[in-house]
């Protein structure tokens, strides 16, 4: 079948329709708010209330504020694999974290809470902890009950 220049310019009038509503949907996509971040990338583990499964993945509510009140404990929260290795933007994985931290602890956030940027995000997400993320937790837990 042969095109006239009527046909290939429809085609191409649709085709750039088509990717303006592709890149209008990943702009839609990547705005998400943090609480919307937080049911699609997180709750599946860590349940809508951040309370975890006992004894499989660590709750959150009423506690991960804690962490930034020791050395490494910060670091940490954007080095687990489940953070390291989301597929949101450095940028989105930072707003997550504040907006968890003032969500399900904000009576343990530290008054001199410094939020987590994409920058630090991106630089900490180059050092996951890939294998030794229980240990890494346990030995903070141990520096949280000593303190």
């Amino acid at each position: 079948m042969m095109f006239t220049s009527l046909h290939r310019m429809f085609m191409l009038l649709s085709l750039g329709c088509f990717m303006a509503g592709l890149g209008a949907v990943s702009s839609v996509a990547g705005d998400m708010p943090p609480k919307v971040n937080w049911m699609l990338n997180c709750q599946g583990c860590h349940k809508p209330d951040a309370s975890g499964v006992d004894g499989e993945v660590p709750s959150m509510n009423g506690y991960v504020s804690k962490f930034l009140t020791i050395e490494g404990g910060r670091e940490y929260l954007a080095r687990v694999p489940g953070v390291a290795f989301s597929p949101l933007s450095d940028q989105q994985t930072a707003d997550l974290l504040n907006w968890m931290l003032a969500t399900y602890d904000p009576e343990n956030l530290p008054e001199d809470f410094k939020p987590y940027n994409g920058d630090e995000v991106r630089h900490l997400r180059r050092i996951p902890l890939m294998t030794d993320a229980a240990e890494a937790r346990r030995h903070l837990m141990e520096k949280l009950e000593n303190q």
